[in-house]
């Protein structure tokens, strides 16, 4: 159980860092697929910091809360997919639904889920 936790914690942080690092390499396209059209320097600019910065952290946590048995970064990655999702559904009520909206709720409420009980679980499994 506990391995398998850790796993699913690597895995969706390993998701997280590779989209991070697609946005670092090309904002652009990696924009296109999230429905964000850039323009000019300013725009590149802040889809290449803002959205590395957010899947990378988020990513990184993840997996060093997993594998160090740590809690505290497991709750800053399961709070950013929070409110990610939380933000998401406010904006699917403002604006309604569009195609492919299922799938990041799904992947933001399953790692948020994942983060919690692993930073509820994995602390007490460290040998001191």
């Amino acid at each position: 159980m506990i391995l398998a936790l850790k796993v699913l914690l690597t895995l969706g942080g390993g998701l997280l860092v590779f989209m991070g690092f697609g946005f670092f390499t090309d904002p652009v396209s990696s924009a296109a697929d999230f429905g964000i059209d850039v323009e000019g320097a300013h725009g590149l600019t802040s889809i290449r910091a803002d959205m590395t910065a957010f899947f990378g952290v988020s990513g990184a946590c993840f997996i060093w809360g997993a594998w160090a048995n740590r809690s505290d970064p497991l709750i800053i990655g399961a709070a950013l997919m929070f409110v990610t999702l939380a933000t998401r559904l406010v904006a699917l009520g403002a604006y309604g639904a569009f195609e492919g909206y299922i799938l990041p709720m799904l992947v933001e409420a399953l790692l948020g889920i994942f983060g919690i009980v692993g930073a509820r679980i994995l602390p007490k499994t460290t040998r001191g």
